[in-house]
């Protein structure tokens, strides 16, 4: 029988018990999936988005079926870092989970205060810095849209958040040039990357001819835009191979998680099939665990960017 492999995985000095988290927005603080499995056999949970204060989102409906996958616009709704700070990460500690909290904002300074209350609380673990946000300044555009503008926000988050605490800047891969847009971050302090945020999209309702959801434009998630997610991966590691990143778009199962890895990823991000199985974080540990006993691994960080590996050049495992 093959050795059980060893499934620890590090990003930017955090050690993660295994590579497989639950997607911010998709899992709340993580008491949702707590009803299905503990969620402290995950490697973390990234929290939805909070704010500095409360918001109460978009108007429902929020969320519509899209071929392999949905589109949603649900939006920055929260109760803010206070209520954040008093129920929701004491809530996940208590659990046992490891917390990536993600944070949004109007600008680098409401980013940045939000960063500086979550790290002086203690308990984050890292922060994942949300670049899928409005500008007001510029027309509602996103952060992410400009890189200029994305990288102060990654500054002014990287200059608010103690020392010790790793900063990931998640971006989209609609922007212009994803690879620019890393490279921007990564100049900008940030000490890793998430990767996909949703691609904006929308659908109309067929009966109704309107938006739905509607709030109009949203994010596309789920098996549909897999491929587009692996790709900016794969691309973002060659321009950036020391640059830790984490992996997201479309997961359902421990080969697509294996394929996110093997394009350059350290770890990997399950978002839109929660809603479909909620046990889907845990499953899908468990059939990336067994594909890696079957192909004799010994350490998932051997698999990790082995897309990049010259033609010919052996392959992790058998």
């Amino acid at each position: 029988m093959s050795p059980i492999p060893d499934m620890r995985t590090r990003l930017a000095g955090l050690e993660l018990d295994n590579p497989i988290m639950a997607a911010a927005g998709c899992a709340g603080t993580g008491r949702e999936l707590a009803r299905f499995f503990d969620i402290a056999r995950l490697g973390a949970v990234a929290t939805k988005s909070v704010t500095l204060e409360p918001r109460a989102g978009r108007p429902a409906p929020r969320m519509s079926e899209s071929p392999s996958g949905m589109v949603g616009a649900v939006g920055l709704q929260g109760p803010g870092i206070e209520v954040f700070l008093q129920r929701d990460l004491p809530w996940l500690q208590s659990q046992g989970g490891t917390a990536v909290v993600s944070v949004a904002g109007s600008g680098p300074d409401e980013y940045a205060d939000v960063a500086r209350r979550l790290t002086a609380a203690a308990g984050a673990a890292m922060i994942e810095v949300n670049l899928s946000c409005p500008d007001p300044a510029a027309q509602g555009r996103d952060f992410a849209d400009v890189p200029a503008e994305a990288a102060r926000v990654v500054r002014a988050v990287r200059g608010a958040a103690e020392d010790g605490v790793p900063v990931f800047a998640k971006l989209a891969a609609d922007a212009a040039d994803p690879v620019a847009l890393a490279e921007a971050c990564v100049e900008a302090g940030a000490d890793g990357l998430s990767m996909v945020n949703c691609l904006r999209g929308m659908a109309v309702d067929p009966v109704t001819l309107r938006p739905a959801p509607a709030g109009g434009v949203g994010g596309v998630s789920g098996p549909a835009i897999r491929p587009i997610a692996v790709g900016c991966v794969y691309r973002t590691r060659a321009a950036l191979p020391e640059v830790p990143l984490i992996g997201m778009g479309g997961v359902q199962t421990g080969a697509d998680a294996l394929e996110f890895l093997a394009a350059g990823a350290s770890a990997v991000a399950v978002g839109t099939m929660n809603f479909a199985d909620p046990s889907a974080c845990v499953r899908i540990l468990r059939e990336l665990q067994q594909l890696l006993e079957e192909r004799g691994v010994d350490r998932v960080g051997d698999v990790v960017g082995a897309a990049h590996r010259p033609t010919g050049a052996a392959v992790p495992g058998r």
